[in-house]
């Protein structure tokens, strides 16, 4: 399970965590939706998923019909339904506690990983799944860990999974390997449930290449997957976190890692590629002011902090900007990063540790608190957002609300309507995905200036393919009332 880091750094300086931090005016934060227990409970490092029809997906790790569990739906009005429970059976042959959000793959179906159950021959009541579901709510199980002997195929997966231009799917495991440490792997796994692991950490004393993988991988537009690890590397008593480059063929590289110190932050989460061709992520812990921090890095390892957050019990004057921001982060069509934080803001909330935060960041390093939860809309936020295509931002905290099981919300920054892919790369003569509203009545659709053969399949999804000539760039799509372009480029793969 995710750790919130307790980093303390012996000798730090006592540096004001305001002083680069403003406040934000503009927008608009609604409470959607309090989970009850029985549509699920604590969601857990996850951020929704935008379905072809318009509603959001996601998991919860506890919780549902069985208490193990739930695959749910949310509109953007915030009414849930619960898709799947886990666990109808004791001992959870289908997995249980789902600890990631679902991938929507081409194919139209969600898949997902479980953290437990699944019965793996090697490792008591399970080591967690691979599973495919439907938006129905048939769901099959592909995978069970811990299958081989010693766990060498990995086990208690934490991260969700990412689909590559082969169309497989990719993720990591937080032990398990052929190291003797049981570190954790990568793995590739195809849509009939064969996997195959790439990489086992730690395979070296003291693990130089990282430990325990828990964030999600993610497809980078050279066509590499990029991960962290929590832990390994170097120092920090066991390692203070790695970054890595793996390829889909296998090939690992370490890009970073984490100093000794921790000012450049320690345990790393999620990356993602922005715009500018550039990484950018956080640390749970670590920094000047000891709360975690927000960095960039380059293809070739150069890492530069942009942000550091205060500790909640850091000597500081105050901590409007929260603290140790476990979830990753997201670039929205205005060309901002934002993120939540796990502690922080209103101080008087959650016995002086503060109940999170939601923030937005410059890519120059200037960050603004937008949202201070108080517990009654959300409590321990360690999910991540979602921009869906009517502009709006959409999350989740895993605790509080009205039945303290956790809560959905959206933030309105008043950023316009646009279209994105069910995956953002394909090659002349694949057929994708393309999502967003208003669809009815397309009169055109094309990239980069290529017009493309589509389908229109619903007021909310569109199937088109990549046109001969076409080159990397947006899509736009022409609707009857306007032209909506995509939030990021569709890559043309030679």
């Amino acid at each position: 399970m995710t750790k919130v880091s307790a980093w303390r750094m012996a000798g730090a300086l006592l540096l004001l965590c305001a002083a680069t931090a403003i406040a934000a005016q503009g927008q608009t934060f609604n409470l959607l939706a309090s989970f009850d227990s029985t549509d699920g409970a604590s969601p857990l490092n996850v951020s929704l998923t935008q379905g072809r029809d318009g509603t959001f997906y996601g998991t919860t790790a506890g919780g549902g019909a069985h208490g193990m569990g739930s695959v749910f739906k949310v509109t953007p009005e915030g009414n849930v339904t619960t898709i799947y429970s886990f666990c109808p059976a004791m001992p959870c042959p289908d997995g249980s506690a789902p600890y990631a959000g679902l991938l929507q793959a081409s194919d139209g179906n969600f898949y997902g990983t479980t953290f437990e159950g699944g019965q793996g021959r090697n490792c008591g009541g399970g080591c967690g799944t691979v599973f495919r579901v439907t938006t129905a709510g048939v769901l099959t199980t592909l995978y069970k860990f811990c299958q081989q002997t010693n766990c060498a195929d990995g086990g208690a997966p934490m991260s969700g999974l990412v689909q590559g231009v082969d169309g497989n799917m990719y993720g990591t495991t937080e032990f398990g390997g052929t190291s003797n440490a049981s570190a954790g792997t990568v793995f590739r796994v195809d849509t009939s449930g064969n996997l195959t692991t790439l990489h086992s950490f730690c395979l070296q004393q003291n693990c130089p290449d990282g430990d325990m993988p828990q964030a999600n991988l993610i497809l980078a537009t050279d066509g590499n997957f990029y991960g962290t690890t929590l832990v390994g590397g170097t120092g920090c008593d066991g390692g203070c976190g790695t970054i890595y480059k793996l390829t889909p063929e296998g090939q690992f590289t370490t890009l970073y890692r984490f100093n000794d110190d921790g000012i450049n932050g320690a345990d790393p989460g999620a990356l993602i590629q922005a715009s500018d061709q550039v990484f950018y992520g956080t640390t749970e812990g670590g920094g000047t002011h000891n709360g975690g921090t927000i960095f960039r890095i380059t293809r070739g390892g150069t890492l530069t902090t942009l942000y550091s957050f205060c500790e909640e019990d850091f000597p500081c004057i105050d901590n409007p900007s929260g603290s140790s921001p476990v979830a990753g982060l997201i670039q929205a069509t205005d060309g901002n990063l934002y993120g939540t934080t796990f502690f922080g803001g209103d101080l008087q909330c959650n016995g002086g540790y503060g109940c999170g935060t939601i923030f937005e960041l410059s890519t120059t390093g200037r960050l603004a608190t937008l949202h201070q939860f108080d517990g009654s809309d959300g409590l321990d936020v360690s999910d991540g957002l979602l921009q869906a295509t009517n502009g709006v931002l959409y999350g989740m905290a895993r605790e509080g609300g009205r039945y303290s099981f956790g809560t959905v919300y959206s933030l309105d920054m008043g950023l316009g309507p646009f279209v994105t892919f069910v995956r953002a790369a394909g090659k002349v003569g694949q057929t994708g995905g393309i999502l967003g509203q208003g669809f009815t009545g397309t009169t055109s659709v094309s990239l980069n200036g290529i017009p493309a053969s589509f389908t229109v399949v619903s007021d909310t999804f569109i199937k088109a393919t990549v046109p001969a000539g076409a080159t990397t760039g947006y899509v736009t799509v022409t609707t009857p009332t306007g032209t909506l372009t995509s939030n990021v480029p569709f890559h043309v793969i030679p």
